[in-house]
């Protein structure tokens, strides 16, 4: 009776053992899942956004794809991280109806750090982050 209760322990620790590596596994493939499509909308937003700075017409492509991101957001990531890559794409697209910039104005705006349409958006993310650590 010991022998088979020791067995049946043993296995029920096994399995788990396994479902914990399992979570863990996944949960380190999804953080680099995130990471990935954090890095492409950052990117892809800023090339954007110096567009829309510099062009009233729209790139309407590039738009498309980052919308796509924004989307992909919605299904992977936190609600506030969703909520403020919509807010980013929001104003980039507002920002085709202001005046062209010119370099000057572009770089008084580096200057005074109004062109940093991100900040909140790398917050929210570094915030996910760590609550995903927590986990």
């Amino acid at each position: 009776m010991a022998a088979l209760f020791g067995a049946a322990i043993a296995g029920l620790t096994s399995v788990v053992a396994q479902r914990t590596q399992a979570k863990a596994e996944w949960l380190a493939h999804d953080r680099i899942r995130r990471q990935e499509l954090y890095k492409e909308f950052i990117e892809e937003s800023s090339h954007c956004y110096v567009h829309a700075l510099q062009h009233n017409e729209p790139d309407l492509a590039a738009l498309v794809s980052l919308f796509a991101k924004i989307s992909r957001m919605r299904v992977q990531s936190s609600t506030e991280v969703a909520n403020e890559a919509d807010l980013v794409g929001r104003k980039i697209v507002d920002t085709y109806h202001a005046p062209e910039k010119t370099f000057m104005q572009l770089r008084e705006m580096l200057g005074d750090g109004s062109m940093d349409i991100l900040g909140r958006f790398s917050d929210v993310c570094r915030a996910e982050f760590a609550s995903l650590r927590e986990r």
